[in-house]
């Protein structure tokens, strides 16, 4: 087959090495079962906007051997909740976007502005207390920040200052370094960043090793003013920078809640998944294993 698109292409490659890809090709055949994920964020009309998130999520399946259903959400239809006779739950996400699933897992991926932020809280809350695998990226680990402080912490106003610059508890907020700054071109942290992962964490776990090296894309970081009542109050925080910012936190007693301030699907390959995309999927998969 791949020989085949080869000579459609008019590439001449005989000693083309295609076993890895004869790899892919197998493990996309033998996938048996799916999992569905919950996408929920704000551009959702623009299949782009998330196409490396999509294409990640992808090669995670092929690698835990499901199909990968996505449901796309736009989060500001969560905004208004809906209290469903026929649901164990006050609230139900899907109904409330409109959707008749059951979602195996719960992706808030990456974004600007305070537009859907409420739904997007509100999503969060409902996967760490109903045992839903989530996970957030750039934003969406913003989001179970604020999600914590209002929620755990009893902090009313948790926000970020990208959202509220007023709030009296800011668990995000701009680098120091650029609190001055007005314009977001300039001001952005972007490009490879390095981590080292806390021994024991599902971090650690999912790349094997201390050292880790992913893109950034972000102005906002985790408020390190509130470090130590996170971790009191039970939060993990489970991936550092070397100046001391932090770069992955993780819900305590749950099957896998986390978020990183990096971006981990630009790195990911058909061959090669992301590693904390393989261990979300995987997540999810034991998560529809066990209805």
């Amino acid at each position: 087959m791949l020989e085949e698109g080869l000579k459609k292409l008019g590439i001449d490659a005989p000693d083309a090495n295609l076993e890895q890809w004869h790899s892919v090709m197998k493990r996309f055949n033998s996938r048996n079962g799916k999992v569905t994920i919950g996408i929920v964020g704000k551009y959702m009309d623009l299949h782009d906007a998330y196409k490396s998130v999509y294409e990640a999520l992808f090669h995670a399946g092929l690698e835990c051997g499901v199909e990968v259903e996505l449901v796309k959400i736009d989060s500001s239809k969560l905004e208004n909740p809906k209290n469903l006779s026929d649901s164990k739950d006050p609230w139900d996400p899907a109904a409330a976007a409109g959707e008749n699933k059951k979602f195996d897992g719960i992706l808030v991926p990456g974004g600007f502005g305070q537009r859907g932020i409420t739904g997007m809280v509100k999503i969060a809350t409902w996967a760490r207390t109903n045992k839903v695998p989530f996970f957030g990226i750039g934003l969406g680990m913003h989001v179970m920040m604020i999600d914590w402080g209002r929620n755990v912490l009893n902090w009313e106003d948790a926000d970020s200052t990208e959202f509220n610059p007023d709030t009296k508890h800011p668990v995000v907020s701009l680098l120091e370094e650029q609190s001055d700054v007005k314009k977001y071109g300039g001001a952005v942290r972007l490009g490879k960043g390095t981590a080292a992962a806390e021994s024991g964490s599902r971090l650690f776990s999912a790349y094997g090793e201390k050292n880790i090296s992913e893109r950034h894309r972000h102005r906002y970081v985790f408020s390190n003013m509130y470090r130590s009542q996170m971790k009191e109050s039970g939060l993990l925080l489970t991936g550092f920078t070397q100046d001391g910012l932090v770069e992955c936190v993780e819900w305590p007693e749950h099957p896998w809640g986390l978020g990183v301030q990096f971006h981990p699907e630009f790195k990911s390959r058909p061959a090669a998944a992301a590693p904390l995309f393989r261990d979300f999927i995987a997540a999810a998969k034991e998560k529809q294993n066990s209805r």
